[in-house]
């Protein structure tokens, strides 16, 4: 997803250093915390701080471009916004966070928000959980 276009598309002003901040979360196959988007971006630019960087997520994240995440680690960790659903595995030793979909437990869910007397209009399902044997 190419965030640098969306700012613009949501009339953000997009200064060199946010440009940096947006590329860096487009290209993140994780989701990184501000730290780690901190010391991606200041690899581009040596001038941007972490004050930036803190300053930007948040504009970001108030104008629906990027989405916060507390997977239970005490950091809020971040990825663009999508238009396609997914849940999220987090492996609680390594703290890699696997995206899926799985069309059963979506089918389940709205099941049971059925059966409760619901219609399921929006969800967020992360599972936490540990290795079955040690990875080779």
């Amino acid at each position: 997803m190419d965030l640098e276009k969306l700012c613009g598309e949501k009339g953000l002003k997009m200064t060199e250093q946010r440009r940096v901040i947006a590329r860096v979360l487009s290209e993140s196959e994780d989701h990184p915390d501000v730290e780690l988007l901190y010391q991606r971006a200041s690899a581009v630019d040596s001038k941007i701080s972490i004050a930036t960087v803190y300053r930007t997520v948040r504009l970001f994240e108030e104008a629906g471009i990027i989405e916060k995440h507390d997977f239970g680690d005490g950091r809020a960790r971040y990825e663009p916004q999508s238009d396609e659903h997914h849940d999220h595995l987090i492996d609680l030793r390594s703290g890699e966070v696997v995206e899926f979909t799985n069309q059963q437990i979506e089918k389940l869910q709205e099941e049971v928000a059925k059966q409760l007397g619901y219609r399921l209009v929006d969800h967020r399902l992360e599972l936490y959980c540990v290795p079955l044997e040690a990875k080779k």
